[in-house]
């Protein structure tokens, strides 16, 4: 039967659709905003710059670049720039890689045309064999295994080795999926013989477009000398360019330590509990506008260096992250749209479309589609992290919405989770306050284990973060949680390591208030205990948790809860005002529901004016 509240369908391949609605319902008081997400097509005039290089992809290394029909190379343009001067890039395909770039410069389109730069050539020779397979010879290749962390006793019967391998194969601008042997590939699948350099593909490549990865970086950005020139200290600003089909990453730029190889850990920068004055000052005010990066191996970009914005980008296609933060800080992530992370499935990776990792200081992360992620995690502050916003973003269709871990302070307010396993994961943390999100069939859980400084898989990462008597101080207020019968199992979770029972007995949280909890009609199979509704730890016993079928156990058990919340159990009618078009704003307001007041700085957070506001974070 289809539920009024919730139609289920078919989420991949509708966004187009969906952000026209966003576009269309966007009203000043509405979070998220109604974009517009991702690249906004521009007409980018010449800049005014010190020195400005024309760059086309059958330009001339020897040209001078002082003019559009005198262009010069991209890479003999980048080997000359200096900080100030600009590189204005002719529409087309380049077909390169490995560039190394130290000064702050601005890289733009020639008004509106559309440069692309590729990590792959075009595979012409290709051998025929018996039982539709055709085999090519390729010179670029790119090996990997799993990083030493990767667990393959447990891990090893998941993934396969040769998905670790950084290689990639298109035909007509389709990825295909690596396959461990030639018999196994099929038509959408490829496998490489490395011992003999020879590329295997199952569909017969006449007249089509078949491109092999040869680069496995777009653009590199050291801290140190590079073409004569010391670093500048300055990112490089890079509006309305697409980079696409690289190895391993499209965009690095470095800290102090310097970029490494796929073998290597990347994100040891710093190593250690650091100061924030001691880390992300290498390189300072990277901006990336209008920018597309797809379909790189492992991430679209490592960045590095405070005062970093993304802003209106697109990043799709990657495998274990997208766009990767790491010891930085007063970043800025708003209006982008980051789909489709982990799409070769690794297991044990820990893949988040967006990683905020490595002692990271006041990242906000605003008005930003998360979409089509269910191999992956949303946005995922990971290791001593401290004060980040998350505002006004919508995420759907992934593992965690926003996931924090090992990390102190972080505002979550004003987003929207639809159909997330989790809307909200709160790990080993402190101080995460969540005031007025909607969660659509995405519980929450916020948790805390055993896992210390000593000992640990990981080495130094739990120092970074608080001890394990020090996770308290979450708040959790003014939400609402909405359920179908697809979601088993509490709508919030606290809950606590078995370890630590007995141990660690002070509250999780400081304030869990005013939130609305609905299951809607059918939704609570059997009894009402079978579908509990807040699941709750410390508490005295032997497991240290228990729970609640609603709200008035709760609030006696537990003293000082939910003196404002509701619960609506087997809920009938509409709660969202279009959910297929992607409106969840209340069709109605539920009975006895009231506003709640909102904390000034939330409210500044969210540009809010009045005083109070509905639970949620829509009208």
């Amino acid at each position: 039967m289809t539920r009024p509240f919730f139609r289920r369908f078919a989420r991949i391949g509708r966004w187009a659709v969906a952000a026209c609605a966003f576009a269309a319902s966007a009203a000043a008081t509405a979070q998220p905003s109604g974009g517009p997400y991702g690249p906004i097509p521009q007409r980018y005039a010449v800049p005014k710059a010190a020195h400005v290089y024309f760059v086309a992809p059958d330009g001339k290394a020897e040209a001078s670049g002082a003019s559009v029909g005198e262009p010069t190379t991209i890479e003999a343009a980048i080997a000359r720039v200096v900080t100030g001067d600009a590189i204005v890039m002719r529409g087309g395909t380049y077909r390169t890689g490995g560039l190394q770039l130290n000064q702050g410069i601005t890289i733009q389109p020639y008004l509106d045309e559309t440069p692309v730069l590729k990590g792959t050539r075009v595979a012409t020779d290709w051998q025929a064999l018996p039982n539709n397979v055709w085999r090519t010879k390729w010179e670029t290749l790119f090996p990997a295994q799993p990083m030493g962390w990767w667990q393959p006793d447990r891990e090893g019967a998941l993934t396969p080795l040769h998905r670790f391998n950084n290689d990639m194969v298109f035909v007509d601008g389709e990825a295909l999926q690596s396959a461990g042997w030639v018999g196994e590939m099929g038509s959408k699948g490829y496998y490489i013989d490395y011992a003999k350099g020879h590329v295997y593909i199952g569909v017969n490549p006449a007249g089509k477009l078949v491109e092999i990865t040869a680069h496995d970086i777009a653009l590199h950005r050291p801290s140190r000398p590079v073409h004569g020139k010391a670093s500048d200290r300055k990112g490089p600003t890079l509006r309305g360019i697409t980079f696409t089909q690289y190895a391993y990453r499209a965009i690095d730029i470095e800290g102090k330590k310097p970029s490494t190889l796929v073998s290597e850990e990347p994100t040891d920068d710093p190593v250690g509990p650091s100061p924030e004055s001691e880390h992300g000052k290498e390189v300072v005010g990277t901006l990336l506008e209008n920018v597309t990066i797809s379909h790189c191996s492992r991430v679209a970009g490592y960045f590095r260096g405070d005062k970093l914005v993304i802003r209106n980008s697109l990043v799709s296609d990657t495998s274990t992250e997208g766009i990767y933060v790491i010891g930085s800080s007063d970043v800025l992530l708003e209006r982008n749209i980051v789909r489709r992370n982990n799409v070769e499935r690794l297991t044990g990776y820990y893949p988040s479309a967006v990683k905020i990792f490595n002692q990271s200081h006041r990242v906000v992360v605003r008005d930003n589609l998360v979409i089509e992620q269910p191999y992956s995690n949303g946005v995922w502050w990971d290791v001593g992290n401290h004060d980040g916003v998350f505002v006004d973003n919508h995420v759907e269709g992934t593992m965690a919405g926003v996931f924090f871990e090992i990390s102190k302070g972080l505002t979550v307010a004003g987003n929207v989770f639809v159909n997330n396993q989790q809307g909200a994961r709160i790990l080993n943390s402190a101080g995460a306050k969540l005031h007025h999100n909607t969660f659509v069939n995405s519980p929450v859980l916020i948790d805390r284990n055993e896992r210390s400084a000593q000992g640990d898989h990981f080495g130094w990462h739990p120092q970074t973060g608080p001890d394990v008597h020090e996770r308290v101080g979450h708040v959790f207020e003014g939400n609402l949680l909405v359920a179908d019968a697809s979601v088993k199992g509490p709508l919030l979770r606290f809950e606590q390591g078995p370890k630590t029972c007995g141990k660690v007995m002070q509250p999780m949280s400081q304030r869990v208030d005013g939130n609305v909890y609905v299951r809607m009609e059918g939704a609570i199979e059997g009894t009402k205990a079978s579908q509990p509704l807040i699941s709750w730890a410390p508490v005295a016993g032997a497991a240290c948790q228990t729970t609640f079928a609603g709200l008035d156990d709760f609030r006696e058990a537990v003293p000082g809860v939910e003196a404002r919340g509701k619960f609506f159990s087997d809920y009938r009618g509409a709660v969202f005002r279009s959910p297929e078009l992607r409106r969840f704003e209340l069709a109605r307001v539920p009975e006895g529901v009231q506003p709640l007041p909102v904390p000034a700085e939330v409210r500044k957070l969210l540009g809010w004016r009045e005083a109070s506001h509905l639970p949620g974070a829509l009208p």
